[in-house]
């Protein structure tokens, strides 16, 4: 399910939140954090879990790489975090703010 703000840029002051349809959780019987949505069910590995974590409505793409980069300093994370929010928001799984 594509997001009707596709065209929609990711920008530094963008502040991403899990869209209305769709719900960020931890699912004991997979093991893992997952995105609900009516038409099923996305698994997310531990770095996608990170992120969502953050997509809270508050923070910006800014504050969400400073947060994970002071959790991580020895990683590279910009560019991959921008990548996975930008495929996140083409599911339709965040929307931006």
């Amino acid at each position: 399910m594509l997001n009707d703000d596709v065209d929609e840029k990711l920008t530094s002051e963008v502040v991403p939140t899990i869209a209305n349809s769709h719900r960020f959780q931890w699912e004991e019987v997979q093991n893992c954090h997952v995105i609900l949505y009516p038409e099923g069910m996305v698994k997310l590995g531990d770095s996608s879990a990170e992120i969502l974590k953050l997509c809270d409505g508050k923070n910006d793409v800014t504050a969400i790489t400073n947060i994970l980069q002071q959790q991580y300093p020895d990683a590279e994370l910009d560019n991959d975090i921008k990548k996975f929010l930008e495929v996140a928001h083409e599911n339709g799984w965040i929307k931006y703010k």
